[in-house]
């Protein structure tokens, strides 16, 4: 059960208005302890490059910052110190970012039109250990999906299709060979091209992209 001690936060954002804002909402809260704030994502990192041993529970990201957008710090932060939790609030809604950010494990994203009560619930929601993310963001997020399924289907041959679905059936390097009368060597330069092209870590990761193009039901 976690104590008094209020959560520690930090918040880079190049908006003023919107910065000062954000401050005055969250100075409200006994809870909640605002250790930095930074009208840049390179500023903010070099804060915490600085004090590593500094506890942080939650950075609070814009994604548009001179130096080093919101995308680039989360997933600087995700590597680098993970253990903090990381909540976007933009304006921005591009479906590239979104994928993105939700690929390197983003803990939360509103827009910045979000009323006051949805930020703190967004907050409260992270840092008890849920992600959370506002409805018109889970839309754009299911668009991005479409798009990058789209993307990928349109960069993959015929042939890498095949070997794809012939992967997600569980057959072995060599039964690909034998089915599509190719080498094994070329059939294993294939799915190490696959594995690369797709951003997945292993025969499993193509297996579960092979579902998602719809290439094995």
């Amino acid at each position: 059960m976690r104590n008094k001690t209020p959560y520690r936060l930090v918040i880079a954002d190049d908006h003023k208005m919107f910065l000062d804002g954000l401050i005055s909402i969250l100075s409200q809260r006994s809870d909640y302890e605002i250790v930095y704030t930074a009208d840049s994502g390179m500023t903010l990192k070099k804060y915490l490059d600085i004090n590593t041993k500094e506890k942080i529970d939650l950075a609070i990201l814009d994604i548009n910052m001179p130096e080093l957008d919101g995308v680039a710090l989360n997933k600087y932060i995700k590597k680098e110190y993970p253990s903090i939790k990381t909540l976007i609030v933009s304006m921005s809604a591009e479906t590239q970012k979104i994928y993105e950010l939700t690929t390197q494990e983003v803990n939360g994203y509103i827009p910045k039109n979000a009323k006051k009560e949805e930020l703190l619930l967004a907050i409260e929601t992270i840092l008890k250990g849920t992600n959370y993310f506002s409805s018109s963001i889970k839309e754009a997020y299911t668009r991005s999906i479409f798009e990058k399924k789209e993307e990928v289907a349109i960069t993959l041959s015929k042939r890498e299709k095949e070997i794809l679905e012939l992967i997600a059936k569980e057959y072995t390097t060599q039964e690909i060979a034998e089915a599509l009368f190719l080498s094994k060597y070329t059939i294993e330069g294939y799915r190490k091209s696959l594995i690369s092209k797709l951003e997945v870590k292993n025969v499993v990761g193509l297996a579960k992209y092979a579902i998602k193009l719809g290439l094995v039901k």
